[in-house]
């Protein structure tokens, strides 16, 4: 009997002792402990106790003084700044690619931040449509749809115009306020269109893609159509982007010698020219950054400005191809844009959007997508320099994420578009940015040969495709939340988590516009 116990307890130490060896070999592969980088020098603030209490206590007090005295007067003026597809990871990653992770993305320094819930009415992960549904007109909406309510289907031929939400582009309006756009995108692509268009089909930017979808362009009218003839598109102050190609017909060349999309013989740049015309009114419209500087602000009253034939250029590659003598950078636009509606007293309401950062990540070019938010948030630092915090409210977000993670053990400020400084169980290297899914798979696996050795690659250009798990032509949304940051009149109310379309509904009240403003809100 005590033999037979001995070597039971024997057996049983046996097994806890296996445990706690498999228990430390986990330990050791979720936490590796990694050789330190011969490159990496600890600033010397950063060793002492004192600078980190010192850093915490000035956070404290400017969140005490803060909360003191809120910012509680009418904003005279709503900025809304759009980073597409610009993700949680990709503003942290940003930060690295700026140089060290303890930079600050200039909206982080806006003292109110909160979370926003993006999904579709039919859809878990949505698209550009239905959430610039979300945050401009207050109303959720089905994938793939813009300016309508969840009662449309995408693609539908026919649509009854109750089903029209209004923006709140529409809202200020309506108060006497200006209102305009701005974006790196073409001007009728899905973000900018929440402002003034009302569609079934996000792709319907001209007549040609209603007929394709096998609709009737008499019927249905194109989004380019609808910027230039329905009212809020046509009292558009600034209207500043791309996609000059969807405004006017196969037969027609624009200033650069490319012809248009449009089958129906129409010009609708010279429309819009006759239509400001009409109104007794000095529009103007340009196609380059000269046109643009060489214009008068202050003896226009309408501004439209095409800078490409589809989306302008990536900001960086802006840079690399010498298109910056040429195009716009986004605070170009911006700056102008201000100046434009900065003439009028009574205020305005003004969307600004980074389009190709969205772009860059579906192509899995990471370094493209960090440079355009860096410019992103060069262009909102910009804006809140040349308002007021006492009557400017600045609200910066993406409409939703993307697959991007930051991963692997790298360095304090290695480069984070470099290989993670640990093999994986392979023994072959990974990149510290990687993708869900996407086109980067080609740099991940080959049928030949396996998981691909980067070694050799560069994988600091501009064009290299980050490694996927996935192969897609073309990488997806994510469907976490994104950031809200608000800077101005009322932006402690954009604290918490809440529905993406909830973000208009505070922006409104912040201007006392639209169904939510004051007077509205007590009523109910």
């Amino acid at each position: 009997m005590v033999k037979s116990c001995l070597i039971l307890c024997f057996f049983a130490l046996l097994v806890i002792q296996a445990r706690s060896d498999l228990a430390d070999d986990q330990e050791h592969a979720q936490h590796p402990r990694l050789q330190s980088s011969r490159d990496f020098e600890a600033l010397d603030e950063e060793l002492d106790t004192r600078f980190w209490h010192d850093k915490a206590q000035s956070i404290l007090a400017d969140k005490l003084a803060g909360h003191k005295k809120l910012n509680e007067n009418r904003a005279k003026n709503v900025i809304l700044f759009l980073g597409d597809g610009m993700s949680v990871h990709t503003i942290a990653a940003t930060r690295a690619f700026m140089g060290d992770s303890n930079k600050q993305v200039f909206f982080e320094k806006f003292p109110y931040l909160g979370l926003s819930k993006t999904y579709a009415v039919n859809e878990r992960t949505p698209d550009s449509a239905n959430t610039a549904t979300a945050y401009l007109t207050g109303v959720k909406a089905n994938y793939g749809t813009i300016g309508v309510n969840a009662q449309v289907q995408r693609g539908d031929c026919v649509t009854n115009s109750s089903s029209h939400v209004q923006s709140i582009g529409q809202w200020a309006q309506e108060a006497g306020k200006w209102a305009g756009l701005v974006t790196t995108a073409r001007v009728t692509h899905a973000s900018p269109a929440g402002v003034y268009a009302h569609v079934s089909e996000r792709n319907w930017e001209h007549d040609g893609e209603i007929i394709s979808s096998k609709c009737s362009p008499d019927v249905n009218t194109d989004i380019a159509r609808q910027l230039v003839e329905w009212p809020v598109g046509q009292e558009l102050r600034v209207i500043m982007g791309g996609g000059r190609s969807y405004f006017r017909d196969q037969s027609q060349h624009d200033e650069t010698g490319v012809s248009g999309l449009r089958t129906d013989g129409r010009d609708l740049i010279s429309d819009w020219r006759e239509i400001k015309k009409q109104q007794g009114a000095e529009g103007k419209y340009v196609w380059s950054l000269k046109g643009l500087k060489e214009t008068d602000i202050s003896k226009t009253d309408y501004l439209l400005g095409l800078f490409d034939t589809s989306h302008l250029p990536y900001h960086g590659d802006r840079r690399r191809t010498h298109y910056e003598d040429a195009e716009p950078s986004l605070s170009d636009m911006t700056e102008a844009a201000i100046k434009m509606l900065s003439k009028n007293e009574e205020g305005y309401f003004l969307f600004v959007e980074s389009g190709r950062i969205d772009m860059a990540h579906h192509a899995t070019k990471a370094m493209k997508a960090l440079e355009d938010t860096e410019e992103f948030a060069a262009a909102v630092e910009l804006a809140r320099k040349m308002t007021d915090e006492e009557d400017t409210l600045i609200v910066v977000t993406s409409d939703h994420s993307h697959t991007m993670s930051i991963n692997g053990y790298p360095y304090r400020r290695q480069n984070i578009l470099s290989l993670a400084p640990n093999l994986a169980d392979d023994e072959l290297p990974f990149t510290i940015l990687s993708y869900a899914n996407g086109p980067g798979f080609d740099d991940t696996y080959s049928t030949k040969d396996g998981r691909i050795d980067l070694s050799h690659a560069d994988t600091t250009s501009a064009e290299f495709e980050f490694q996927a798990t996935v192969p897609l032509s073309s990488e997806t949304h994510g469907a976490e939340d994104v950031g809200v940051f608000a800077s101005g009149p009322f932006e402690h109310l954009f604290t918490g988590n809440y529905e993406q379309s909830a973000i208009p509904a505070m922006m409104a009240y912040a201007a006392n516009i639209g169904p939510f403003a004051k007077d509205k809100i007590n009523e109910q």
